[in-house]
């Protein structure tokens, strides 16, 4: 713990988020679930990059830096939530977008109101946006100023501790419920969360395993990555790194990154109409479509945890 305790962290997050039970999505689904509510962690309109941001912001405070230089596509969440913690930090922002410019809406509008500088790359590939963040920073390096870069989704070592923390809570929040979960589900995309919790899940050896739905990258991509990432953050801190291998899901990505799905919008549906919660399409919705049917082909048995991983502004675009 105290390896933790260590790391440059400022406080940008309502925590601890709830644990709630969801005993109509339950009943319907079959198994006993139980909702990790990271969609209220309190910055912007919430969601579970707020954790890494923590860290991550922590570290660029700590170095004395004055602007962020971060990420994604034109409706990324986690670009809209670093532009909010920026700010709150008094520092700028640039955000990197592939693709051609377009019209600000949904989280580039909420990034937009908060100051933020948006570039697009002009390529449609979703890597071109690594390259432009290495420019950028390069160009506002030259100008005098002390830029801190992040790749995409905050996925690094430092963003990870975000979900080794988080695992920690969840753990108080099990262990005062009385509840001994057999898993914990999550939706996977650039992989510092299910690194975080995967690391953080073997260092508190909790009984839970850990399983994403990929949404966006290959199966063996995604476990490669958290593979590196967890035993990244656990280097970090001084605990031992996870001897199991990650667990990840596929088939259920839909029509591609950054496009609804029709098992996702149902799974979705579902929620909404029986706990009142409402997923996002482009992360949770899918990850919830993989949970449900793992339970319809008997490979869970509950009780389940599933993070609810926020991603408001993308259900209006």
């Amino acid at each position: 713990m105290s390896g933790l305790l260590a790391q440059p962290r400022v406080r940008l997050a309502t925590l601890p988020t709830p644990l709630r039970p969801a005993p109509r999505l339950s009943a319907a689904a079959g198994v006993e679930v139980w909702l990790k509510r990271d969609d209220l962690t309190g910055l912007g309109l919430g969601g579970n990059k707020v954790r890494g941001l923590e860290f991550l912001l922590g570290e660029a405070q700590q170095q004395g830096c004055d602007c962020l230089v971060t990420g994604g596509g034109p409706g990324s969440n986690w670009a809209m939530l670093a532009a909010l913690g920026a700010r709150n930090l008094d520092m700028d922002s640039v955000l990197v977008c592939y693709g051609d410019p377009v019209p600000p809406s949904g989280n580039m509008l909420l990034a937009t109101m908060a100051g933020a500088q948006i570039r697009f790359t002009g390529d449609p590939d979703r890597a071109s946006v690594d390259g432009a963040i290495e420019e950028i920073t390069a160009e506002l390096g030259a100008e005098g100023r002390r830029p801190y870069p992040v790749g995409r989704g905050g996925a690094t070592a430092t963003g990870a501790l975000g979900y080794l923390a988080a695992g920690l809570e969840l753990a108080g929040q099990l262990d005062e419920l009385g509840l001994a979960a057999a898993q914990l589900w999550l939706a996977t995309g650039s992989c510092g969360t299910q690194a975080g919790l995967w690391a953080g899940a073997a260092w508190q050896r909790s009984g839970y395993q850990v399983i994403g739905v990929t949404v966006s990258r290959p199966v063996d991509e995604c476990v490669a990555r958290i593979g590196r990432l967890g035993r990244e953050v656990a280097d970090r801190i001084g605990i031992p790194a996870p001897t199991r291998p990650p667990c990840v899901l596929g088939g259920h990505v839909g029509p591609g990154y950054g496009r609804r799905s029709p098992e996702g919008d149902v799974a979705a549906a579902l929620v909404a109409r029986t706990e009142g919660v409402f997923l996002d399409p482009i992360f949770a919705a899918k990850a919830m479509a993989g949970l449900l049917a793992a339970i319809r082909g008997g490979q869970v048995t509950g009780p389940v945890v599933f993070l609810v991983s926020g991603g408001a502004p993308t259900l209006f675009t």
